[in-house]
């Protein structure tokens, strides 16, 4: 999702228009990803995920990387000091499931203040609608938190308002993120879908997704 912070492409209608729906159903989104994050067993960190890219640790690893740079987005704060990358960082330790709760709970922090939400802002790179970042940190929760949940075997994410407010998102942003390649192409769900298997489809998930026996 932050690539949308890296080019100059961006859908200048997207963000605006759902800020208050995203906004409203962030704190019922945090409190699934908590549940989820809890329920992770250390001997699962290596279970693969619907993301084909990262396994259970490496998504983690994701999550705590650039949850700081959201934050900082939002307060409208320099993101933190220059590092190697999010493939050079190392943050899943024993402690990591309590500081992504933590961080979690600083987002929701940040993105309280209705400065998050107006304006511009930046990750560093071109100036983007402030209210991306809200968006951004929704699709953080869902979608990530669905990811985590199937490759552990747990209940996903179920927030009705999250589930309403990430397939919103979604019809506005997936068309151009899967020109960015941060989607994968679609995957058909049908016309009687819940809302967040619509969201799935859009963002190139499978609902029916399961690891390996």
């Amino acid at each position: 999702m932050t690539r949308f912070f890296k080019t100059e492409r961006v859908c200048a209608g997207c963000t605006c228009r759902m800020s208050e729906q995203v906004r409203g159903a962030l704190r019922s989104a945090a409190a699934e990803f908590h549940r989820i994050v809890e329920g992770i067993r250390p001997d699962q960190l290596t279970a693969p995920t619907p993301c084909t890219d990262y396994d259970v640790k490496a998504l983690c690893n994701h999550l705590l990387y650039w949850g700081p740079r959201l934050a900082s987005a939002a307060r409208k704060q320099p993101p933190p000091g220059a590092d190697g990358g999010e493939s050079s960082a190392d943050l899943v330790r024993s402690d990591w499931a309590e500081r992504l709760g933590k961080q979690t709970e600083d987002l929701l922090d940040a993105l309280s203040a209705d400065e998050a939400w107006q304006g511009t802002t930046s990750m560093g790179g071109p100036s983007r609608p402030a209210s991306m970042i809200g968006a951004m940190v929704l699709c953080e929760l869902v979608l990530h938190g669905w990811d985590l949940a199937k490759a552990t075997r747990q209940r996903p994410p179920d927030a009705e308002d999250a589930a309403e407010a990430i397939e919103r998102v979604m019809a506005d942003m997936a068309e151009q993120g899967r020109l960015m390649k941060v989607f994968g192409d679609e995957v058909a769900v049908g016309a009687a879908a819940s809302s967040l298997e619509k969201a799935l489809g859009a963002a190139g998930r499978s609902p029916s997704w399961s690891p390996q026996a």
